[in-house]
């Protein structure tokens, strides 16, 4: 048999021939080798202090036989005495926290064909739901512009990024034999990025909608390099791709070319089963063939708006689920301060009848109070006309949010499945075309909007939050907390989520109205959409946690109308909150429920906790509908 070592930061594969082999020998024999291949000068003394399994972490006995312990080509980590501090603690980083022991391979698999692909499947990629394949007519399409490219080349003709260089060296011819280095040699210039890695999740969806991309049949990569493509990320082995260097024209060049150097075996890459390593020993240990460029092949991996795209997948749909409970969240505060819910009636929204108003009116409409889920806190008798605008407003404001989601999504499917090269491989007319697809303006503007649509959320909430925890506004006790003095409660909760909403306001400046010359002013306008995904979606995780803060105050308002109750679906929520968060009768830490908070929102249990009893307001309403318009006997 045989075992994948890893000893420091590098991987060694280690045969072991005999069956009474030891965990102790494994040890020993991984150190021997790193020694004489690395010229490790290490106190000679140096010596394995444990072994654990990988992934998982789980610690190996020395004297059991590997056979019992160790799958074939299964792997385990070293720990050196070297590695352990004064103190007897090993270090964190030598723990391998990088390597995912919770990731378990997908049995499904989602056909790519270049047409098709949605957000919503975005996302579930990134999260491991799926592997990857293609249709048997996207291989078609694949295999044809390839051939047509290898007859170009066989031809000689002069044909942009295929024949002769880039950018600026567009006009200089390359000779033939000088071909598959000028590709190699384009991916190695051009890896130039700098700042974290993406993460694994956000890796994933960026090789598989390049994949995807491909799939069209207008790149001219060759089928053989492309299933070496989709066998890495069915295999989940991710090249290191730091997360700055694309000003978003011709495409997101730098990321992409380090997407496809890790993928030609050169740099980093991660998989769950090994942590980060060396990309050829990573492919290698995963039986996945290094690609080999040809002729326009480096071209074919690094056009297009992919970053900006993958990226604003998952900002378009962490905003959409955000904003669906961002109703929930404001009608919880409502209810709390005794508002009134006459504002949401049908006919004023009937009246101007936008999309994402109407939806916004009828959601808090199944919320707050009525027949079919009253509540104890709401007073009919109230003589309050109407509201402040946070709370009197909330179809209105939170309802353009969902219209701009809505056309967000929209772009950004168009871009999940368009072709972005050049020069565009045309196979059916037997000719190359070269153009401008691979610019990024569509989803950079599309996501600047997005950072303004949906930070409104972030700026109305925290307004709903200051009137929670002001008493002249909530009569409620100040900052929610009983012995105030003594306890400060929510008045630093609040500050945060100002702090957050303040942010905002600055990321929310489009970064796509700057454009810098780049390439000897060959690129001469550019989207710098890579600044508009990145600051999108930390604009998007300041939203969830402005909320989170709001839904704390509001369940925490709760606890002063006790024993009263508010409507079964937001009893449901207070339920849900107070399953992680404890009710506040004193002061105490209060980051970790915060965390706790924004974690049930960002899964999405707010809304799954409320959809039910929603639905059946709706389906009674329609009942009710029914039986006032039949006609009487």
């Amino acid at each position: 048999m045989r075992v994948n070592v890893r000893v420091r930061n590098e991987w060694l594969l280690v045969p072991a021939k005999s069956s009474k082999l030891t965990v102790d020998w494994l040890g020993k024999q991984a150190l021997a080798r790193y020694r004489t291949l690395k010229d490790y000068d290490q106190e000679e003394q140096d010596s394995v202090l444990e072994i654990r399994k990988s992934p998982g972490g789980s610690l190996l006995f020395p004297d059991d036989h590997i056979e019992d312990v160790v799958e074939n080509d299964g792997f385990v980590y070293t720990v050196l005495k070297s590695e352990e501090t004064t103190d007897g603690v090993v270090s964190s980083s030598t723990m391998l926290q990088d390597v995912d022991a919770t990731y378990k391979s997908p049995s499904e698999y989602l056909s790519l064909d270049g047409y098709s692909l949605s957000t919503d499947d975005m996302i579930k990629l990134g999260e491991g739901k799926y592997n990857i394949k293609l249709t048997d007519e996207a291989w078609e399409k694949v295999t044809a512009a390839r051939n047509l490219l290898e007859k170009i080349v066989e031809e000689n003709r002069v044909v942009y990024g295929v024949t002769t260089g880039f950018g600026k060296f567009s006009t200089v011819v390359v000779p033939p034999e000088k071909l598959n280095e000028m590709q190699e040699n384009l991916i190695r210039s051009h890896a130039a990025g700098v700042g974290e890695p993406l993460t694994p999740e956000r890796t994933r969806r960026l090789l598989a909608l390049r994949i995807n991309v491909i799939a069209k049949g207008h790149s001219g990569l060759s089928p053989k390099n492309l299933r070496s493509m989709i066998d890495a990320f069915n295999s989940s082995c991710l090249p290191l791709v730091p997360e700055k260097g694309t000003v978003g024209a011709s495409g997101d060049l730098a990321p992409l070319s380090h997407l496809a150097l890790g993928m030609m075996g050169e740099g980093k890459m991660w998989s769950p089963r090994t942590g980060w390593g060396d990309a050829k020993t990573i492919l290698k240990m995963h039986g996945v063939e290094p690609i080999v460029l040809g002729p326009k092949e480096g071209l074919a991996l690094i056009n297009g708006a992919q970053l900006i795209t993958a990226l604003g997948t998952e900002a378009v749909e962490r905003a959409a689920a955000i904003a669906r409970q961002a109703d929930v969240v404001a009608a919880l505060t409502l209810d709390v301060l005794k508002g009134t819910n006459a504002a949401f009636d049908s006919q004023i929204h009937a009246a101007r009848p936008h999309k994402g108003q109407m939806l916004v009116a009828s959601n808090l409409r199944s919320l707050l109070a009525s027949d079919v889920h009253p509540s104890q806190i709401f007073d009919q008798l109230c003589d309050r006309v109407q509201d402040a605008y946070t709370l009197r407003c909330c179809p209105q404001v939170h309802g353009i949010v969902n219209d701009t989601i809505e056309f967000v999504r929209g772009v950004l499917t168009t871009e999940l499945n368009s072709a972005t090269d050049n020069p565009m491989v045309f196979a059916d007319r037997q000719k190359t075309i070269s153009c401008g697809n691979f610019h990024g303006e569509y989803p950079a503007k599309v996501l600047d909007y997005l950072a303004i649509g949906v930070s409104e959320l972030a700026c109305i909430s925290e307004r709903r939050t200051e009137r929670l925890v002001n008493p002249s506004l909530s009569e409620l006790p100040a900052f929610l907390v009983n012995d105030g003095g003594n306890n400060s409660g929510f008045m630093i909760a609040h500050c945060t989520a100002a702090a957050l909403v303040s942010e905002n306001k600055v990321l929310t400046h489009p970064a796509s109205v700057d454009s810098l010359p780049t390439s000897a002013n060959q690129e001469d306008h550019v989207s710098m959409g890579g600044f508009s995904a990145r600051k999108c979606l930390t604009v998007v995780e300041h939203v969830e946690q402005t909320l989170a803060i709001e839904l704390l105050a509001a369940c925490q308002g709760i606890e002063f109308h006790r024993p009263l109750k508010t409507t079964a679906p937001l009893e449901e929520v207070y339920q849900l909150v107070r399953s992680v968060v404890a009710p506040w009768d004193k002061d105490r830490y209060m980051a970790p429920d915060i965390e706790a908070a924004t974690k049930l929102l960002r899964e999405e249990k707010v809304w799954k906790a409320v959809k039910p009893y929603m639905d059946n307001y709706h389906a009674e309403r329609q009942k009710a509908a029914r039986i006032s318009s039949s006609p009487v006997s």
